[in-house]
Parts: structure tokens; C-alpha cells; sequence
């Protein structure tokens, strides 16, 4: 956990691209991402499962068995833990830590903020490695109302992070940089919201990037689609056939030669 740690108190905000599978990780990595998180709509979507409904336990898991060993570190979006009890999420979070994961985003979707302090507490007693990064949905599903007291209630709990997607006010954010002290505050990044640069003068120690950039390779896929079946050529840059294939030969490579579970 430590390196992780460290990523999130260095001089630039932790910027956290979230991946979908081995070859998007990969890329990111290569790209110069010490860090790659996993998102979990993009698992969802991938399996053909709504996001955030618990759904996507094993394909969670299976991501993390593949991206775990792979020389960079990963964080695991998952969910609110697959669960209300706090014993099951620790649990999980044992698992993916066995993995090879550094960290965990663990949302608390609005609901009880005692049983998801109780969960983040779980998850810190059963592996004290793991870096816990505490999600509150209070303005992705709400109007912000109760933001301060449910990120001080699971820093006290043990959380490493506080994130807090849906957050863009400067002004907002600069007061709960302030209401967190040390504990380094996550936000989403939004095309709208601050900058990079703007968001570490805030404060903001760490900038996931959540399903933005599956969105955005979607985007592109379908954009790439219409324009070839209208005549044109695909625009944008897009990565030869052996350049993807080859990052299918390094996971086996760098494996134990069995790949891995398909």
C-alpha cells in the first residue's frame, strides 16, 4: 500500500485512468499511469449486467485476477462491496488484495452511512494493506446534503480517501479539502468541471477519470462505424492490429504460461 499511498501525497494530484479489460490497463500503463483503476460500469456493460446493483461480483474479480499481476498498481471499483455485511465486503476485499490489487473504491449509494463505515472499518481490520478509498454518492445521486458528515464519518472509520464524484464547485471542493485535512480528497473528473491544474490548487489529491474513457472508446467505435458505412474514412488514431495482439502475448508471457481463466 505504500507506493499506492504515496501517489496520493506527492506533488501532482494522483490522476487514476480507469480500465475495462487486460489490453486497456496495459495501454494506459505504457502510457505512464504508475496507477489504473477499474470501472465498474464498463464491467457491467461488458457482461451485459446493470452497474451498481450488485451484480458483477465474479467478473470484478476475474478483471482483478487478470490486471493484479501486472507491474503497475491497481485499484478495484466494487461497487458497495457486493454487500450490506461488513464480514462479506471484508471478505472481498481479502480476495482481491491476493490478487495483486493496492486499493478499493467502496460507494456508499446513498445509503446507511453507518453500515458503510462499518464495512470500510471491516475491510481496514481485515487487510490493513489495502488502500481504502471512500466513495459517498451525495451529489451523484443527490443535491451534496450531507457530504461533510458522511466524509469525516469514514475517515474516522479508516478510510485512506474520500471520494466524491459529481462534486465541481471550487468552492465546495476547497471547503472539504479543508474538513479533511490530511485524508486526500478524490473527485471525478468532469469535461465541464475544473482542470486538472485547477483541481490540484484546490487541494485535490486524486482525479479518477471513472467511465469516461470506455465511454469515450465507444464513442469512438460508433462514430468509426457511421463514417465507414457513409463512405469516409475513420479518423483519429487507433492502434495497429499487432500493437493490440501483442499486449494479448505479454499477458501470457509475463504469466505462468496457462493465460488466464477465459
Amino acid at each position: 500500500m505504500t507506493a499506492f499511498t504515496d501517489l496520493h501525497h506527492a506533488d501532482e494530484p494522483l490522476l487514476l485512468p480507469n480500465a475495462w479489460d487486460h489490453a486497456s490497463a496495459l495501454a494506459l500503463a505504457d502510457r505512464g499511469f504508475p496507477a489504473v483503476g477499474t470501472t465498474s460500469l464498463a464491467v457491467a456493460a461488458a457482461a451485459g449486467l446493470p452497474d451498481g446493483e450488485g451484480a458483477t461480483r465474479e467478473q470484478t474479480l476475474r478483471l482483478a485476477l487478470t490486471l493484479g499481476r501486472e507491474p503497475f498498481l491497481l485499484s478495484v471499483d466494487a461497487e458497495d462491496g457486493f454487500s450490506d455485511d461488513p464480514d462479506e465486503v471484508a471478505e472481498l476485499a481479502r480476495e482481491l488484495a491476493a490478487l495483486g490489487a493496492a486499493g478499493i473504491n467502496l460507494e456508499d449509494g446513498l445509503g446507511s452511512a453507518d453500515r458503510h463505515a462499518a464495512k470500510i472499518a471491516a475491510v481496514r481490520a481485515a487487510v490493513p494493506g489495502l488502500f481504502v478509498n471512500a466513495r459517498t454518492d451525495t451529489y451523484w445521486l443527490g443535491d451534496g446534503e450531507g457530504t461533510a458528515a458522511r466524509a469525516e464519518a469514514y475517515r474516522d472509520a479508516g478510510a485512506h480517501g474520500v471520494f466524491v464524484p459529481g462534486l465541481t464547485d471550487p468552492r465546495e471542493i476547497a471547503a472539504l479539502v479543508r474538513r479533511l485535512g490530511d485524508t486526500p480528497l478524490n473527485v471525478l473528473y468532469s469535461p465541464a468541471g475544473p482542470s486538472v491544474p485547477r483541481l490540484a490548487a484546490l487541494g485535490v489529491r486524486r482525479v479518477s477519470l471513472g467511465s469516461l474513457l470506455y465511454r469515450c472508446a465507444l464513442g469512438a467505435a460508433l462514430e468509426a462505424a457511421d463514417g465507414i458505412r457513409a463512405g469516409r474514412a475513420p479518423g483519429g488514431a487507433a492502434p495497429s492490429y499487432e500493437e493490440v495482439r501483442a499486449l494479448g502475448r505479454r499477458a501470457v508471457r509475463e504469466g505462468d504460461g496457462t493465460a488466464f481463466p477465459r
